[in-house]
């Protein structure tokens, strides 16, 4: 897969082109993504998407509030996976939105991207102040020589109810409904910093994960259980998000793994953490050997999660 981020000339490929944000790429968008991928093979044409980054809710509204459930390379993994040939990231700024219907088709989608074929919701609109819709794209596509195949409302509310559903599971811990909907396990992406030393101190070694992109999800706090490939092998181990109220007397958020069968240094390696599973809230515990104590019952829960989840 290519993914452009800087569309300058002309695509030396015809392509099928859907537009959206495809944020988390669940089992509704993959269902669309499927249906660009077969009508690009048929056809003999490149499957593309055409994507905005900044969220154009960051730019329009300046919703700084607004939390993503993947950052731009794990949603380009994802689409690779699902044999997605192009990833056309347009930058999104308060010019563009002002483009006006006609100019977006004719410059982006036809000249440059030389799309044959838009695949978009039957509510999909666009242009300035977005008062262009599939109607509109379809008087267009007579003009300039591209067919307009519309995705239905069930398929549009299916996307839009599994967005919902997966945002709310997530904002309460249930990774295991967020992932029934993702269609795979929900991820952290992020580079191991150092931390206090204070898991160490008790048994517990963590590597610490920053992520810089401020506009990721992070769901409840909490103890998870997760896992990574690291070095080509895969490891499980536990994950704390949370404010380590009984070591910490700030607010700060932390995210700590601890790795199970796992001696190494990770300082600034690049993670990807799989979330499998919530074990409990995180608690203030008394005294650091409280803490202890519950950690190692942590790990046993996790541990029997562990043996289970890989019998399936």
């Amino acid at each position: 897969m290519k993914i452009i981020q800087t569309l300058h000339s002309e695509f030396e490929k015809e392509t099928v082109v859907t537009i959206g944000t495809f944020d988390g790429v669940h089992i509704g968008h993959q269902k669309i993504i499927e249906r660009l991928v077969t009508s690009a093979k048929k056809n003999g044409l490149k499957s593309t998407i055409l994507t905005f980054f900044p969220h154009p809710r960051m730019v329009l509204q300046k919703d700084t509030s607004i939390k993503l459930l993947n950052t731009i390379d794990e949603k380009a993994a994802i689409l690779e996976a699902l044999g997605l040939d192009y990833l056309v990231i347009k930058k999104f700024t308060k010019i563009f939105s002002r483009i006006k219907a006609e100019d977006f088709v004719s410059d982006i989608l036809v000249k440059q991207l030389q799309a044959k074929k838009i695949i978009i919701g039957y509510d999909h609109h666009f242009g300035r102040n977005r008062t262009a819709n599939i109607d509109d794209l379809r008087k267009f596509g007579n003009n300039y020589q591209f067919d307009v195949e519309e995705i239905s409302a069930q398929d549009i509310n299916d996307v839009s109810v599994s967005s919902t559903k997966i945002r709310t599971a997530l904002l309460k811990g249930d990774i295991k409904t967020a992932n029934n909907y993702l269609g795979y396990n929900y991820m952290l992406t992020g580079t191991v910093i150092s931390g206090k030393g204070l898991g160490k101190d008790i048994g517990f070694p963590t590597a610490n994960l920053f992520i810089k992109e401020n506009y990721k999800l992070i769901p409840a706090e909490g103890v998870y259980v997760i896992k990574s490939e690291i070095n080509k092998h895969t490891y499980f181990g536990m994950m704390n998000i949370g404010t380590n109220p009984t070591v910490n007397d700030n607010d700060n958020q932390s995210i700590e793994i601890n790795f199970f069968n796992l001696d190494a240094s990770l300082y600034g390696q690049k993670l990807k953490i799989d979330m499998l599973e919530r074990i409990r809230n995180e608690q203030k515990f008394n005294s650091v050997s409280e803490l202890q104590a519950q950690l190692k019952r942590d790990k046993q829960t996790a541990l029997q999660y562990i043996k289970n989840y890989a019998t399936h």
